[in-house]
């Protein structure tokens, strides 16, 4: 009897050494959810911050801004990904800033259409202007290609042009900035509106699309830096508390002149220290 308590005892203390082992080695580990367009951003930062930490391990997984929030509201994630400010019912939560941003509206590169009004996009997402032939393009039919809800971009697009989610008639519904492009690059007729950073990249990578420009204001990183271009937002991580230790040096290296490199490389705008 005495050696099996014995034995039970060595059992339990193993037990609670393998669990304060993994409990060390989790605190090694983050994980990163929310934002498409902050998801890639955050992985090559997280790169780098594990080769100047060794052991440490940085897990990002997309889903959309609304996806973030939650996870971080519900300790599901150490920390989300916004690609836009904090609402008003979310401010028991903290954001950091890493970068800015611009969203613009993009078409096919062989498109005819190289300028829209306000008006136009409008028409053209509300369903009552539906062939290219009425904004001085080539006749043939428009696609609209909408955001999936829960997208910041998407709520940004509706806040910026006035309308309303049931406003619009789109024929496909895209999630992250990839879908839309990849859409749009192969689609003639297709228009969509996607990360300025994200468009730029594809469009320097030789990607069949080309911007839009807003108001006669130019879509681009330069323009969303200089503050002139109308549709902006801050690329945010996002905290349910105060960040302590190791989620505290990530969230700061990643706001720091370390990575502005990174920013820049991702079309994205480095913020000030």
């Amino acid at each position: 009897m005495a050696l099996k308590r014995l034995l039970c005892l060595v059992f339990v203390s193993v037990l609670i050494a393998g669990a304060g082992f993994r409990a060390q080695a989790d605190d090694k580990r983050m994980m990163l959810t929310g934002s498409s367009t902050v998801a890639p951003l955050a992985a090559e930062i997280g790169k780098r911050f594990e080769k100047l930490n060794p052991g440490t391990r940085i897990d990002v997984q997309a889903g959309g801004s609304t996806r973030g929030v939650r996870d971080a509201r519900l300790g599901l994630a150490d920390i989300g990904m916004a690609s836009r400010g904090l609402k008003k019912e979310e401010h028991d939560l903290r954001a950091f800033e890493i970068a800015r941003d611009g969203i613009g509206i993009i078409l096919n590169k062989n498109s005819a259409v190289s300028s829209l009004t306000n008006r136009q996009i409008i028409g053209i997402y509300r369903g009552e202007i539906t062939d290219w032939g009425q904004v001085g393009g080539n006749p043939g039919p428009i696609t609209v290609v909408n955001k999936a809800e829960g997208r910041s971009t998407l709520e940004l697009f509706l806040h910026h042009f006035k309308l309303k989610a049931r406003d619009i008639k789109a024929h496909v519904v895209i999630g992250d900035n990839q879908q839309g492009i990849k859409t749009v690059a192969g689609n003639r007729g297709a228009i969509g509106y996607v990360s300025i950073g994200a468009a730029e990249y594809e469009m320097n990578a030789g990607t069949s699309i080309k911007l839009l420009g807003i108001n006669g204001i130019e879509a681009s990183t330069a323009n969303v830096q200089n503050g002139r271009y109308p549709l902006s937002r801050p690329l945010n991580l996002v905290t349910k508390s105060k960040p302590q230790g190791r989620i505290a040096a990530f969230i700061g290296f990643a706001r720091s002149e370390k990575v502005h490199d990174i920013v820049r490389d991702q079309y994205f705008v480095p913020i000030r220290p």
